[in-house]
């Protein structure tokens, strides 16, 4: 039974740990509210959330009149979640008002405690919900399972105007092997406000993995980004419950731009004081700045866990300990990864777990999931697909959570200076029986993709080299997709005119048939290389400003007539064949045949032009990109005697990457003393 106005005993108190406290943002709120606060409204409960039959038919459009279409549309339309101040106030981090007569809900992003996972990797058979409420109205505990079904709890009444009473109520662990969370919603009577204060969700000590809790690491890597790294150690050191737990930060500065010469960096030294290990050292990417900071961690001896945390992400603190608290609880030694919601659309998550296909060699959505999900538009309570748990293989390392015994047992990062580290170590962990989970509720704020493009830059050589040794060390023997996959690779970039990138690729492929110890004694100067193999190509001649180049006679407009999947493979076959087959060339033209706007930039655009000028993904530059078809037949040809060789000797050099033990500790230290 629920039980209201009695503080906790003292002597209860050491039974439960606290592991997941609601909180609400106290700055940029009108950018992410929707995830952690809404106004509640009726929950829509669609058919196919109770018949698995609802997905096996396709409709028959050409049925459909106009009538129809216009009564589907409408039924589809949403408004975004309300989260005005006329419906809720937020009093401070762990605070809020519910105005009189408002109904709020809490089954949120931040804010839902993930039940099902904690279900499915931990022994806990119990959570415990606490909160100081003030006020008169009614507290009603929610539940879901993984179908997005959703069912009350428990009704608790409140009337406590003149002092706080405290709610607790005891909740069983029940049918929740698919997903589902556990979440409260709050109503002020028409005549009175609602305040509540320290809401949180406790499980039992007892069901801890460990007797006592470790103390955690964060290693932060940073290149020339000074101000966002600042930024991210003051958001640490500023969270008690961060520092509660931290060991300290290791902070490892690989650029030019030095942290340590930021206006404010010694007072937040001073602050942290012993918890900051800054570090400085050459540029070895993201892959040697991480593990530095888990090799010092292994060397300190003092941790249980090392965060790995973007210098450039926003992080919502709580989430930080939410992970921690998470895998101290876990069955076995687990990585605990957290989402990435995007930084320039703070409430659109960009992906909360992911996995790996063997056969294409790239990465996909965890089952049932969806990339690019926006919780202002689509609330947590209102999509059934999202109370499911999405069991992933990785976790990209915006946030990621890696215990001491899994880097003990595996070793650390591959020398892979950036790109596909995160993967790899995601998947050689599972070979080695250590799972991961992206918990939702941990989450940070990072640059989304849609402002990069790797192939237009030298990111290109990384991507490609990284994915295919990455291959070698996890599948058995290669599939007819990964030739397809090498080929479309090549002709993407070539059709875009891109063919620095394709030279990168070349490039990429070529090293990895050097070999694992080339793969090492490379990592210091692989950066420089690839820039200097970019050097001579049309697409790699930027400009500041489109006026640096003359006016393109005509401006790509992408409105064209909607076609099959089918249609639009035949489509690009054809324009590959064009390429290959024709000598057209764009070196003379006076003027760009065709202006293309960055999100416009794919093979169709460019597709008959003698030469584009195309801006890039991140809108700073501009380039006049020429044809060449002469010189993109040679690539291709290259690329398939590069795919034909490295084929043939995918046994071999599989057997020789797995031998060299390239993330082990022992490697890493060879590497760091130079």
């Amino acid at each position: 039974m629920p039980r209201t106005n009695p503080l906790q005993s003292q002597s209860s108190a050491p039974q439960w740990e606290t592991v997941s406290r609601v909180v609400f943002p106290v700055t940029d709120a009108d950018l992410t509210m929707p995830l952690y606060a809404i106004e509640w409204t009726r929950p829509a409960l669609s058919d196919d959330v109770v018949n698995a039959f609802a997905n096996f038919y396709s409709l028959d459009f050409s049925a459909m009149n106009e009538a129809e279409l216009r009564r589907l549309l409408n039924a589809s339309r949403r408004t975004p979640a309300n989260t005005s101040s006329s419906v809720f106030t937020v009093d401070g981090h762990t605070a809020i008002t519910v105005h009189a007569g408002q109904h709020a809900s809490f089954c949120t992003y931040f804010n839902a405690f993930p039940a099902g996972y904690w279900r499915r990797w931990t022994h806990v058979a119990s959570v415990r919900f606490t909160a100081r409420i003030r006020g008169r109205g009614m507290l009603q505990l929610m539940r879901s399972t993984g179908r997005g079904l959703i069912h009350p709890v428990r009704e608790v009444p409140v009337n406590a105007m003149d002092a706080y009473a405290t709610v607790d109520v005891e909740t069983a662990m029940d049918g929740l092997l698919d997903g589902g969370f556990f979440w409260f919603d709050a109503k002020a009577d028409i005549d009175a406000e609602l305040r509540i204060e320290d809401a949180q969700w406790s499980v039992p000590c007892s069901a801890r993995r460990d007797a006592e809790p470790k103390p955690f690491s964060i290693a932060i890597a940073t290149f020339n980004r000074a101000p966002y790294c600042l930024r991210q150690l003051r958001a640490i050191a500023a969270d008690a419950n961060v520092r509660e737990r931290l060991d300290t930060i290791y902070c490892t500065d690989q650029g030019t731009d030095h942290v340590c010469d930021q206006e404010g960096f010694a007072d937040v030294a001073a602050e942290l004081g012993a918890q900051l290990t800054y570090i400085q050292q050459a540029n070895l990417g993201g892959s040697g700045g991480f593990s530095r900071g888990m090799f010092e961690t292994l060397q300190a001896g003092r941790s249980g866990y090392t965060m790995l945390l973007d210098d450039d992400a926003i992080s919502e603190p709580e989430s930080v300990i939410r992970a921690v608290q998470f895998a101290d609880y876990c069955d076995t030694p687990t990585i605990v990864g957290g989402g990435m919601l995007h930084l320039d659309n703070r409430t659109v998550m960009y992906a909360q777990g992911e996995r790996f296909d063997k056969a294409e060699v790239r990465m996909f959505p965890c089952v049932g999931a969806e990339y690019n999900h926006d919780y202002a538009q689509f609330p947590l309570r209102d999509c059934p697909q999202l109370h499911r748990r999405f069991d992933a293989d990785f976790n990209g390392w915006w946030l990621c959570l890696i215990p001491t015994a899994v880097m003990e047992d595996i070793g650390l990062s591959l020398p892979a200076f950036i790109k596909f580290d995160d993967i790899e170590y995601g998947l050689r962990a599972k070979e080695h029986g250590y799972a991961t989970v992206s918990l939702p509720g941990v989450a940070v704020w990072h640059q989304a993709w849609h402002d990069k493009d790797p192939g237009r830059s030298w990111e290109e050589y990384f991507n490609n080299r990284n994915r295919w040794v990455c291959a070698l060390l996890h599948i058995d023997r290669p599939k007819w997709q990964m030739v397809y996959q090498m080929a479309y690779g090549d002709a993407n970039l070539g059709l875009r005119l891109v063919y620095s990138g394709v030279k990168l690729r070349h490039l990429a492929m070529r090293d990895v048939m050097r070999g694992p110890r080339y793969m090492v004694d490379s990592l210091p100067t692989a950066l420089a290389t690839a820039r200097e193999a970019r050097k001579g190509f049309s697409d790699t001649d930027t400009r500041a400003h489109i006026t640096d180049f003359p006016e393109a006679a005509t401006e790509y407009e992408p409105q064209g007539k909607p076609k099959s999947r089918k249609h639009v493979q035949q489509e690009c076959f054809h324009a590959v064949f064009e390429a290959l087959a024709t000598n057209r060339n764009g070196a003379q033209d006076a003027r760009p045949a065709r202006a293309v706007a960055a999100k416009d930039a794919t093979w169709r655009a460019f597709r008959g032009q003698s030469s584009v000028l195309v801006t890039s993904a991140d809108g700073n530059s501009v380039a006049w990109c020429r044809r060449d078809n002469a010189l993109f037949r040679k690539q291709f040809k290259r690329g398939l005697i590069l795919s034909k060789e490295f084929f043939k000797r995918w046994d071999q050099l599989a057997a020789e990457y797995k031998a060299a033990n390239l993330g082990s500790i022992e490697m890493w230290e060879r590497i760091f003393r130079g």
